[in-house]
């Protein structure tokens, strides 16, 4: 695809022409290479609605606001040609572009590096975090590994940095062969663009496996209809068509125009009019790729010498290409019959017409032949400008394994992780394990790149690589870390049963071996076996605890892991209130260690500690300001190095701090972001805080539906975690619901079993349900075994439960004394739930009293509170308690503030605080010009014209003065929202 350079419009009369062959319409002169004059004519035929489509998104950017569309279909189908259209079309626009290109695949941000490469002049105009990020991630500059999401921002400023009277047109081919890190980039920026004149086209290959894409505007490009098939077949055969041959070719080609178009090179002409000798069934793309390596076949040798060398470099660099070629003896003159065939273009760039005549080109060709091309092209790469790429040739043009080209490929990897390139750093050493001659040293390789392949999600790679590990001469220390990386594999995809036995085993072969990296596993182990809980089939919490504490004794001074661990095995053992002490110094020693580490090494901890920190350790202690700090830590550490075997648990874990905080629309963006990348990477989605946001939200028949599902997946697969937590889910549902005897048995079989972290949590709902239900001796119980917890705690979020479960079994002054109480703790933390559930506890403890004007104050706090965000259940049960008071209440309208989206309420809120554009956009990962169009909606919404107006406009209602001031002060936004 040739598309104009930055600042020139795309005009279908342009001599230097965008599109390919099938893609150009009659009258634009020139015909595209190698297609015949009525080949063009009919090439969109019966393409109306995928045309409208992209004039619609075209239409859109020129009016001001921002498109995407995601075009789908199987190769040959026309995705391409769609493109181009949309190019050719783009009269006005400024128009970039780039291609995905399969074996460019393992170099981290290649893609996007191509398609920021005309904008890169502007790169100085970039706040400085950003332009650091995107320098650091091309390779423009040393640096730590960069934040994904500044280098997203990043790109996201360049394109919304057009001028104001010319619009961008960005297409993006074959973005199912884009590295992983642009693919990533490139979602990103899709989901963020609003307000800036950006048309953003990809086409992508159908089946595919990517899920970034996943969710944004999307079309599917299917075959063309019959009569159109017939008439473009028509349009490209010169031989006499048997009708017989002419039926059988449109319907096995499904409407595909490139297998049609390309038949006249697949077949000879007594296969086309007698209908004998037709090939046996192949897949389209096959197909096609047969058609043009035919074409191939029949240029001189110096010609597919060149053209294989120009397959081979997928830059499209045209001094590097030449130089390849004059190291292989191959003359200038080769390239006339190349392009004369319509196999590519030579140009200042070389391109090809389609993607599959690369592949045809490239993966027709045999090994010999390939290995010279990608000899030389190492050979012409200059070592200091792009020792990646060099080292990428020299590994495809080994013939034998060779310990240079492994070496460079090891420092390859180092170069790719500190740009944030985990999936590349994982393929680079992937292959230099593959290339290393010595079968020891290559063990020691196959185990470094199979730790990569499962930290960076990799997990059909990581099982090859155990297994080129195994099969090699190996150590005791070397066997037991292969043991080791195989448990953690099991873990990583399934979190079932299975992995703690398996860790456990580990741990114990690497005692007398390596202490500390025996005591790493057992912190494995132990998170292994509290996600195993209750289903666990092998050695449970206790069996790990008891392991680790006759296991080796820890580093003098002790590491953080090692805090961690002691402190875990301490808990289990010896339970909540003889290990508070040591629980709390952990908790200091892995925040101070986030704080702190720079350097992927200092950051080891997220791997080894997440499993149980920052769930359940800092709930276990209802520490809420150390469970949203370092949750929020932890998602942008992975982030930055590409953990994408970590980074789910982490936004997961990040999401249900902020239901708590009663962010239910945060929290389930989120989810989503963690289930897509989870799917991505071949995990098995984490359904934790799903099934929490789902109960708080309070819609039964899905809330239902979630867990019920939900309880059949984990029994299957031994995540006894889930399975208490889904009962949890049905306790807070029922309460909502006000089925209080449901709640109760949900909440009795949630607390057989003691689940660290929100076993607490299920012991306040039993109270209240036990208390509603009549039964005062279960309440009484479980209030016993919650004070335990809460009092050793001492947080406001402790003590605030505790007073208000208590008050829950009190009469009289004193439960009117916890209530208040309670109210107040509770209004100093992170959990507006909680506090929204006290006020409505308090209220209709107020009316049963008779007391009605207080209880009025107190419900109808909790009944705006509850609608406010979105929690229906407890909002219903509100509303019915205030109807009681004799108050005519109906069903909450959406009211000014209510029917802001959640992120125009984040941007109003800091806009409020005083933020300016560009500190708005930076936090929120968008464009200062996006958020100036969601404040534009905000002052439409709220009905004021400034910023000054936005404070008093966002504030909460103030409420009633009663004779309980503790209990009625507004809570402020800084205690409803995580700080």
């Amino acid at each position: 695809m040739r598309l104009a350079p930055e600042g020139q419009s795309a005009r279908p009369d342009q001599n230097d022409r965008v599109g390919c062959a099938m893609h150009q319409a009659a009258d634009q002169g020139d015909r595209p290479m190698g297609v015949p004059a009525s080949e063009a004519q009919v090439a969109l035929r019966g393409r109306s609605q995928e045309l409208a489509a992209l004039e619609g998104v075209l239409a859109t950017a020129r009016a001001g606001s921002s498109a995407v569309l995601v075009l789908r279909g199987e190769a040959g189908i026309g995705k391409t040609a769609l493109l181009d259209y949309a190019a050719g079309r783009a009269v006005g626009f400024r128009t970039v572009g780039v291609a995905g290109i399969e074996s460019e695949m393992e170099l981290p941000f290649a893609g996007l590096h191509q398609l920021c490469a005309p904008m890169l002049g502007r790169l100085h105009e970039l706040p400085g975090p950003q332009r650091n990020a995107l320098s650091v991630a091309f390779g423009l500059r040393e640096g730590d590994a960069p934040n994904r999401f500044l280098v997203g921002l990043a790109v996201l400023s360049l394109l919304a940095g057009a001028p104001e009277d010319q619009p961008l047109a960005c297409l993006v081919d074959d973005a199912q062969w884009l590295d992983d890190g642009s693919r990533q980039v490139l979602a990103f920026v899709a989901r963020r663009l609003k307000a800036e004149r950006v048309a953003l086209i990809f086409a992508l290959r159908e089946p595919d496996g990517n899920r970034e894409l996943a969710g944004l505007p999307e079309l599917i490009v299917g075959g063309l209809s019959e009569p159109d098939a017939r008439a473009l077949l028509a349009s490209a055969v010169r031989v006499p068509l048997d009708p017989l041959v002419r039926d059988r070719i449109v319907s096995e080609a499904h409407g595909n125009p490139m297998a049609l178009l390309q038949v006249t090179h697949a077949l000879a002409p007594a296969e086309l009019a007698g209908g004998f000798g037709l090939p046996g069934r192949r897949s389209v793309a096959s197909c096609i790729e047969t058609a043009f390596h035919r074409q191939f076949r029949s240029l001189p040798q110096d010609s597919r010498r060149l053209l294989l060398t120009a397959a081979a470099e997928p830059t499209g660099d045209m001094d590097l290409l030449w130089r390849a070629a004059d190291l292989q003896g191959i003359p200038a003159d080769a390239a006339a019959p190349a392009e004369a065939a319509g196999l590519v273009e030579f140009g200042t760039r070389v391109r090809f017409p389609h993607p599959l005549v690369r592949s045809a080109v490239y993966q027709r060709t045999s090994t010999p032949d390939r290995r010279t091309a990608h000899r030389a092209l190492a050979e012409a790469t200059d070592p200091r400008v792009d020792p990646d790429r060099r080292a990428w040739h020299r590994a495809h043009a080994a013939t034998r394994p060779d310990e240079s080209v492994a070496v460079d490929l090891e420092r390859s990897a180092d170069r790719a992780r500190g740009r944030g390139g985990a999936v590349a750093a994982a393929s680079f050493l992937r292959r230099a394990a593959e290339l290393t001659p010595d079968p020891a040293h290559r063990v020691t390789r196959a185990l470094a790149a199979a730790q990569a392949e499962i930290d960076s999600g990799g997990a059909d790679h990581a099982h090859n690589l155990l297994a080129v590990a195994e099969a090699g001469p190996f150590d005791d220390l070397q066997r037991a870390r292969l043991d080791r990386l195989r448990a953690r594999l099991v873990f990583s995809q399934q979190r079932g049963s299975d992995a703690p036995g398996l860790l456990l085993d580990a741990a114990r072969r690497l005692a007398p071996l390596d202490s500390a990296l025996a005591r790493d596993t057992l912190l494995e182990a132990v998170g292994a076996a509290l996600f195993a809980g209750r289903l666990s089939t092998g050695p449970g919490q206790r069996e790990v605890a008891e392991a680790a504490r006759a296991g080796p004794p820890p580093s003098t001074p002790p590491r953080m892991v090692d805090v961690l661990l002691d402190s875990m095995a301490d808990l289990i053992i010896d339970g909540h209130a003889a290990s508070v002490d040591a629980l709390r110094r952990a908790l200091r020693a892995v925040r101070q260690e986030q704080r702190s580490g720079t350097t992927d090494a200092d950051r080891r901890w997220l791997w080894l500690a997440f499993r149980v920190t920052p769930e359940p350790l800092a709930p276990e202690l209802w520490d809420d300001d150390a469970w949203y700090e370092l949750a929020t830590g932890a998602v942008g550490i992975a982030r930055e190095v590409g953990a994408l075997a970590v980074l789910p648990m982490a936004l997961t874990y990040q999401a249900c701090c902020y239901v708590h905080a009663g962010e239910f629309d945060t929290a389930a963006a989120l989810i989503d972001e963690a289930t897509a990348i989870s799917e991505a990477a071949g995990g098995v989605p984490m359904m934790y805080t799903s099934l929490v946001l789902a109960a708080w939200r309070g819609q039964e028949s899905q809330a239902r539906g979630l867990i019920e599902t939900t309880i059949e997946e984990v029994r299957a697969r031994g995540e006894g975690r889930v399975l208490s937590l889904a009962e949890y889910a049905t306790t807070v549902l029922h309460n909502g619901l006000g089925h209080y005897e449901e709640a109760l048995a949900a909440a009795t079989r949630a607390c057989q079993y003691e689940d660290l972290g929100f076993f607490g949590w299920t012991l306040a709902e039993l109270i209240e349900a036990a208390a509603r239900s009549g039964q005062p001796a279960a309440a009484a119980s479980a209030l016993e075994k919650l004070t335990e917890r809460t009092h050793t705690s001492g947080t406001e979020w402790a003590l605030g439960m505790e007073v208000c479960s208590r008050a829950l079994l009190s009469d009289g002054e004193a439960a009117d004394a916890l209530y208040r109480e309670g109210i107040e703790h509770l209004g100093r933390c992170r959990v507006a739930v909680q506090l929204f559930r006290a006020r409505l506890l308090y209220g209709e403890w107020l009316r049963r009293q008779n007391r009605r004007q207080e209880s009025r104050v107190q419900l109808r706090s909790a009944y705006e509170a509850f609608s406010r965000i979105g929690a229906d259940a407890f909002a219903e049960r509100a509303r019915r308690e205030l109807l009681a008071t004799g108050e005519t209440v109906r069903k909450r309208s959406v009211d000014a503030v209510a029917e802001l989206t959640g992120q125009e309420a984040q941007i109003a809120g800091l806009a409020r605080d005083g933020h300016t554009n560009s500190e708005i956009a930076a936090q929120l990962f968008i464009s200062p010009r996006t958020v100036e169009w969601h404040l534009g909606n905000v002052f439409t919404k709220l009905g004021v014209s400034s910023r000054r107006h936005l404070r008093s406009a966002l504030s909460p209602p103030p409420t009633a003065t009663t004779a309980h001031p503790a209990a009625d002060a507004p809570e402020s936004a800084a205690r409803r929202a995580p700080r």
